[in-house]
């Protein structure tokens, strides 16, 4: 998906760039780029594997413009979508000013985390590391995590936050600021995202989805937006269809007399409505679409590249 030409109309000594967010699956990406922008721009879940494509998520900063870059998560590749979905993580980091390491500080360095670092002593953009979760972890522990990370990998700098409360996330902004290039901003200065909103209604409704059904749900299904239809009294009808990829996974997601899609479609609805700041009026369909990983229309759909 190509940048934007940068834009006209900004004030002097503007800074823009690009961060990448990387790290194993779980580790608070989403979380903590919705915490930076101060918004909603990437869903949230606790199944892994969620972030499928790259979510560029905008923050302002002083003169500077952040594009946080929220990539899936890295970890061994088993299947056609996995491999998209990494090679799309790393695609990210490369293309970046800055790579932002997370690491989840209860986890600590594991086999995945080891890996992401050995990876990246091949890439020579500017690194840093971002230890997550402090809350949910003993300050000795973190200063032992933090020296032993960095004897591993050549940081520029060391943070320690909770995105989930927000704590430190000011001055991973400040930092940043000052670190990427100056030139003009890529984004208007009030736009959040690059996500087009039927694709992020499509993403808050596959997060209600998971939320509520992560257990028995594979995290392959889908949603796609069919429809997207501004109406004259000002409120917005949408349709999706969730793709699954068996009929018992349909019985599944409608549920006993069709409380389940019910419910996710309520919650899928209020917060469509809250984010883009109009009535929506949300209708939600099932269907089985078998092998639908295969297919490389679905990939495009969710800009992966379709690995051969």
């Amino acid at each position: 998906m190509p940048l934007p030409e940068p834009l006209a109309a900004m004030p002097g000594d503007t800074r823009a760039g690009i961060i990448a967010l990387i790290g194993a699956p779980n580790a608070g990406k989403s979380t903590l780029i919705n915490q930076l922008v101060g918004t909603k721009v990437s869903i949230v879940t606790h199944k892994v594997q969620t972030t499928r494509a790259i979510v560029r998520g905008i923050a302002m900063h002083d003169k500077a413009q952040l594009v946080f870059v929220d990539t899936p998560g890295i970890f061994q590749p088993k299947r056609r979508l996995d491999r998209a979905m990494v090679d799309t993580a790393w695609g990210g980091a490369r293309d970046a000013d800055v790579i932002a390491l997370l690491i989840d500080s209860r986890k600590g360095i594991d086999e995945e985390a080891e890996a992401i670092m050995e990876k990246l002593e091949a890439i020579q953009t500017p690194k840093v590391l971002i230890l997550n979760k402090i809350d949910l972890t003993k300050r000795d522990k973190l200063l032992d995590l933090a020296q032993a990370a960095n004897e591993k990998l050549r940081f520029e700098r060391t943070f320690m936050v909770s995105a989930l409360n927000g704590s430190g996330t000011d001055d991973i902004l400040s930092y940043f600021s000052e670190k990427v290039p100056e030139g003009p901003w890529l984004f208007p200065e009030d736009q959040p995202s690059d996500l087009p909103l039927r694709i992020l209604a499509a993403e808050i409704t596959r997060e209600k989805l998971f939320e509520r059904l992560h257990q028995e749900l594979p995290y392959i299904s889908t949603v796609e937006t069919e429809l997207w239809q501004e109406r004259k009294d000002g409120s917005v009808r949408i349709e999706q269809t969730i793709y699954v990829e068996r009929d018992s996974q349909k019985s599944i997601v409608l549920g006993r007399k069709g409380q389940t899609i019910k419910t996710i479609s309520q919650l899928s609805r209020n917060e469509i409505s809250e984010i883009i700041e109009q009535p929506v009026h949300l209708f939600l369909f099932v269907k089985v679409r078998e092998n639908w990983a295969d297919d490389p229309e679905r990939y495009r759909e969710m800009g992966l590249e379709f690995p051969r």
